[in-house]
């Protein structure tokens, strides 16, 4: 089903210098094993076009993934021209996309 990816996950992100820093995670093992092969660098850079150069890191003892956005923020806090300069609501803005979700994971 079409829904926002928030129906499932959580999310929470952030500054690191000119980077930004977007960690997400599920409740359960199914969606877990989803999410891995969902939320690819690829995919996450479809759902953020604004995402060029992103490092992806998984952890699954924690079923989440975190992603490292380089350059994002430009030269950091201080100098970012972007709305939201130290990333703090870009976890909440890549739970708002829609995406297509299992049914059985809802």
């Amino acid at each position: 089903m079409r829904k926002p990816l928030g129906t499932i996950a959580g999310a929470r992100s952030g500054d690191k210098g000119g980077d930004a820093n977007v960690g997400v995670w599920v409740r359960t093992d199914a969606a877990y094993a989803w999410l891995r092969e969902y939320l690819t660098v690829e995919k996450l850079k479809e759902l953020l076009p604004e995402a060029t150069t992103v490092d992806r890191y998984e952890l699954p003892n924690l079923k989440a993934l975190n992603f490292v956005l380089h350059g994002l923020l430009g030269e950091g806090v201080a100098s970012s021209t972007r709305f939201d300069p130290q990333a703090k609501a870009l976890g909440e803005w890549l739970r708002a996309r829609h995406v297509d979700i299992p049914e059985e994971l809802l």
